[in-house]
């Protein structure tokens, strides 16, 4: 559970992947020029990007000869939101003054 909640988080890590995740939450499928249009950042950026975000499983990418074409990995996704949900939901401190 550990190691994937860090793999996760990971390929999490960085803005321009929030950004790429919610875009494409927000779509049931999308090709990399749709992707590349919506950021403004450098194609081959957003090819390491996706491609980190692939290798974590949070989306999934099909060729389309000779385009490529790309989602959330719904599954993934599912698994990502219970593991982070348990995750920050396991604080027993439930009021502000346990640290003081």
């Amino acid at each position: 559970m550990q190691e994937q909640v860090a793999r996760f988080a990971k390929a999490m890590g960085h803005p321009a992947r929030i950004a790429i995740l919610q875009f494409l939450a927000k779509q049931t499928q999308c090709y990399f020029g749709a992707i590349h249009e919506e950021l403004p950042i450098a194609k081959a950026t957003v090819s390491q990007h996706l491609k980190e975000l692939k290798e974590a499983g949070l989306i999934q990418g099909e060729v389309e000869a000779p385009k490529v074409k790309y989602c959330i990995n719904r599954e993934n996704w599912s698994l990502a939101r219970e593991l982070f949900g348990n995750l920050l939901g396991e604080c027993a401190c439930k009021n502000e003054s346990c640290c003081l």
